[in-house]
């Protein structure tokens, strides 16, 4: 795909990977609709793209767990543009507690945004997408492969995004549609400092070591080559491959590997 005078809608923009991908698709001359809650903050992202790379960029207030929101950015982008040609389904929230301490409102927070937000803005674009032959992305993580302890709520929005966008590509084998999911490793961001607690507020300082991790401009030009390729799936990391690989051929096995890794964060809940 020649991303050049496309339309390309991305929610949760406003940081972290949502903004890098604005900024790499902006490089690639496309026209962008970023939608999330920070809505003065995507005003100044907007601002500066245009500027920078003059392409135009319309920021629209959007909290992808209501469906209505999900109506208006999905209208706004048709509204302004005429069409829909990439949807990035990038908004999410995580959380870290053991499920013996959760309170449950956190794990369905967890469902609304990762995976009900997808679900809306997705069904919303169809129409268009399906005009141009475009292209819905879902930014998963290795979470939605193998589940990870203390992360009950967000590896179970990962899993039930992988499949509704393993079905809608089976679905749309034959409609030119192209679907991807692509799953970053631990990613440098603000993700895990908003993470929410056991009680539904957020954790403040990480539980892991950012240095280590991928930055957010890195997964960003690995999602937008991706589209450009039309790739089905996307695994960022050695580790993520490695991980993926031992699921499926020693999956008890790996219980035990994950348990001991998550046993070395800071302030571990399982030891």
């Amino acid at each position: 795909m020649d991303l050049k005078n496309k339309t390309v809608i991305i929610t949760g923009a406003s940081s972290g990977i949502g903004k890098s991908c604005a900024e790499q698709f902006a490089k690639k001359g496309a026209n962008l609709v970023l939608g999330a809650r920070q809505y003065v903050t995507l005003c100044e992202i907007a601002q500066d793209l245009e500027q920078r790379y003059g392409i135009k960029a319309i920021a629209v207030q959007c909290d992808v767990s209501k469906e209505s929101d999900c109506i208006d950015l999905i209208n706004h982008a048709n509204s302004t543009f005429k069409r829909i040609d990439v949807l990035v389904n990038n908004a999410g929230i995580s959380m870290r507690a053991l499920f013996n301490d959760l309170d449950l409102l956190v794990l369905r927070n967890l469902m609304d945004v990762n995976f009900w937000g997808a679900v809306y803005c997705t069904k919303y674009a169809l129409p268009e997408l399906l005009k141009h032959k475009g292209s819905v992305v879902g930014v998963s993580s290795i979470a939605g492969y193998r589940g990870l302890p203390g992360r009950t709520g967000y590896s179970a929005s990962k899993f039930a995004l992988n499949g509704f966008l393993e079905s809608l590509r089976v679905e749309n084998l034959k409609t030119g549609l192209h679907v991807m999911i692509a799953s970053p490793g631990f990613t440098a961001s603000n993700i895990r400092n908003v993470a929410l607690a056991k009680d539904g507020t957020s954790q403040g300082e990480t539980s892991m070591d950012e240095a280590k991790m991928m930055s957010s401009d890195e997964v960003a030009t690995i999602i937008v080559r991706g589209i450009e390729q039309r790739k089905r799936s996307l695994i960022m990391t050695a580790q993520g491959k490695l991980t993926v690989f031992l699921n499926k051929v020693l999956p008890a096995w790996l219980d035990g590997l994950v348990y001991n890794h998550f046993t070395k964060e800071k302030d571990p809940l399982i030891k």
